[in-house]
């Protein structure tokens, strides 16, 4: 199994530090994986769609049921020679379909092809959930990035304007030169505000999909995988994207289900076994031995009675006003629905693909031109600072200049977390971008859905249940508010 193991090319934000006891990239997917509302919910969604197995299977198993009753008979008929007061009638049934034309047998083989289907949708929501984290944990990462940057502007901005200043006092500038400095200065203050926002939001979500404040997130790690073209990312996403998987294996449930429409015009068989008791609770009189002799002596009555049968069932639709034919009819309709439903998926697996494919190329190519732009922003910045020393440049070519530089260092860390959220993307897309493929097994037990099915799939006890159910996914209600603050940076430095 392969691990999240890295490529600093690729993402590096350079300008966080790296403390010893910071939290990683597969820690944060190892807590959404376990703790997620999103990703436990879908798991307990598809146990429900596996008892869809037992509950058609049941349809074609053995049934038996037992009844029993008492009646108090308030007047007999006028007629009857037999006049109990009361009765106590008990009864058991048994009946045992034999041929049901095929309804039992495609509706089981529909419900697997449903639960196929709905681990295909669990594989896609953990590849979504785990999607988030990764772009919320770039997004922290960012956003300190983004806070340092600006905080450094307005440390920098705030010594040009008390140079500015004292060059002022003693007529070397002017009044414009200061008010351009302030005005800087007072835009990069506003800019640290909303860096710092940006960063409490960001950390904000990272909350909700992991269920804990970040901590000093390490640099992630390179993604496994990544193809060398998008014609390899798409021939892998066709075999792989459990969308496209989810879609194929509910287009072939709706081609069964056109064989249960249609079974309820066809024969079916059962047998049948019935034993019924009934006792009259010493109500039934006494009563001569030989009616028809008047001296017969009296004998008591049976106050019980017990009677069996058993036999086969055929039943034989002959006319039901066209309702078979209109249901077999809708459940095409349906599975024709679905095959276009198969379809679609298919071409946006390939558009998702290609998009991100797209976009993880494009990010690398501005990691590399923004990484030329920093350096020569910074030499820039250098020679216009020592032009304005001797009087070549005003302080407006200064201001301009830092300006150029901190646009440069925002983009290349921009560029570098979209890069990683581009790629992580295009992998969840390619089917690539779950727990087996990160190397969380290592991390602890992974999710098996198989194990739910098989306990449940043989069951027919009908006192069988489960625990009451209970979340299992701690709230955040106690978790502390984030801040903007930020861990110690480094220097910017470029990776080549």
């Amino acid at each position: 199994m392969k691990h999240l193991t890295v490529s600093g090319s690729l993402i590096a934000l350079a300008l966080v530090a790296v403390p010893a006891s910071a939290d990683t990239l597969q820690e944060a997917l190892t807590d959404a994986y376990y703790n997620n509302p999103t990703l436990e919910g879908a798991r307990a969604g598809l146990r429900a769609t596996d008892e869809n197995v037992p509950i058609e299977r049941a349809s074609g198993l053995p049934s038996a049921e037992a009844s029993a009753s008492v009646t108090e008979f308030l007047k007999q008929r006028s007629t009857s020679f037999f006049t109990p007061d009361r009765a106590l009638t008990a009864g058991i049934d048994l009946s045992v379909p034999i041929y049901s034309g095929g309804a039992v047998k495609n509706s089981v083989r529909a419900a697997k092809e449903r639960v196929e289907a709905g681990r295909a949708d669990l594989r896609a929501t953990e590849s979504a959930v785990f999607t988030q984290v990764v772009a919320a944990y770039m997004d922290v990462l960012r956003g300190q990035a983004l806070v340092s940057l600006s905080a450094n502007q307005v440390d920098v901005l705030s010594i040009d304007v008390e140079a500015t200043s004292d060059r002022f006092e003693i007529g070397d500038l002017t009044r414009t030169d200061v008010a351009q400095s302030e005005a800087r200065l007072a835009l990069a203050q506003g800019d640290l505000r909303s860096a710092q926002a940006n960063l409490i939001a960001a950390r904000e979500d990272y909350i909700a999909l992991v269920g804990k404040a970040p901590t000093d997130l390490q640099a992630p790690p390179p993604l496994p995988g990544l193809p060398s073209d998008a014609a390899t990312a798409v021939e892998i996403a066709l075999e792989n994207n459990p969308d496209l998987i989810a879609a194929r294996e509910s287009a072939a449930a709706a081609g069964y289900d056109i064989e249960v429409a249609g079974s309820s015009r066809l024969p079916s068989v059962s047998v049948f076994a019935g034993y019924d008791y009934d006792n009259y609770l010493g109500s039934v009189a006494d009563g001569p031995l030989d009616p028809s002799d008047p001296g017969s002596p009296v004998v008591p009555s049976d106050q019980s009675a017990t009677a069996a049968s058993a036999g086969v069932s055929l039943r034989i639709p002959l006319f039901q006003g066209g309702r078979p034919a209109a249901l077999q009819r809708q459940a095409t309709a349906r599975a024709t629905a679905a095959l276009e439903q198969v379809i679609a998926a298919e071409r946006d697996v390939i558009a998702q693909v290609r998009s991100a494919y797209s976009s993880w190329q494009a990010s690398l190519a501005i990691i590399e031109s923004s990484q030329s732009a920093v350096s020569a922003a910074e030499l820039s910045l250098e020679g216009v600072r020592a032009e304005n020393s001797i009087g070549n440049r005003t302080i407006l070519d200064v201001l301009n200049a830092e300006q150029e530089l901190l646009q440069s260092r925002v983009q290349l860390v921009t560029a570098r977390r979209n890069a990683y959220v581009a790629g992580f993307s295009l992998l969840a897309a390619m089917g690539r971008a779950e727990a087996r493929d990160l190397g969380l097994a290592d991390e602890g037990v992974l999710y098996d859905p198989i194990d739910n099915y098989e306990r449940v799939s043989g069951s027919i006890w009908d006192w069988d249940r489960d625990p009451a159910p209970q979340a299992t996914s701690t709230s955040t209600v106690d978790v502390e508010a984030p801040t903007a603050d930020i861990p110690e940076i480094a220097e910017p430095e470029d990776t080549p």
